[in-house]
């Protein structure tokens, strides 16, 4: 083999381990609307594990499975589907990206907020005779159920990715 013939060969094979870093690396991105579609999915998934507890008793400082207060329902739902949320509701609410109340979507989150900050949350479940719906765990002596929202004092919050 002639020296020329070496050197070309020494050369080639970086050249081809760059072609193959970058067609694995390219084979492996995951464009920004496949993103948000699995995290839909995801949401949705979680929404239906909320339901799902429907009856379930109220209990402060429960996080299911039989028995929910009212983060613990959402952090229940939402890590049964592989998304780790915080525990409490204010710890839940900084966590979040905020939303315009107009752009809620169903499974994003409701954050109910007094002068002393959040004190509540549930999940947006969608729309009854024009006013949103919540799904909560509300207090003792109450059931997870669905509710009309009954304020106007809450802010929105999604685990969606921007985009």
């Amino acid at each position: 083999m002639s020296a020329y013939t070496r050197t070309q060969r020494l050369l080639a094979l970086p050249l081809l381990v760059l072609l193959l870093a970058a067609a694995l690396v390219a084979a492996s991105v995951v464009t920004a609307g496949e993103a948000q579609a699995a995290s839909q999915k995801q949401i949705r998934k979680a929404t239906t594990v909320a339901k799902n507890q429907i009856g379930d008793p109220y209990s402060y400082g429960a996080e299911g499975p039989n028995a929910f207060d009212c983060s613990g329902l959402t952090y229940f739902a939402y890590k049964k589907v592989g998304i780790s949320l915080p525990r409490s509701s204010d710890a839940q609410y900084r966590f979040v990206r905020g939303i315009r109340k107009e752009n809620i979507r169903k499974g994003d989150l409701m954050f109910l907020h007094g002068s002393s900050g959040v004190y509540h949350v549930g999940i947006f479940v969608g729309w009854d005779s024009g006013r949103r719906v919540i799904l909560h765990s509300p207090n003792s002596g109450s059931t997870v159920h669905r509710q009309r929202m009954w304020t106007g004092s809450w802010w929105a919050g999604t685990l969606r990715p921007k985009g």
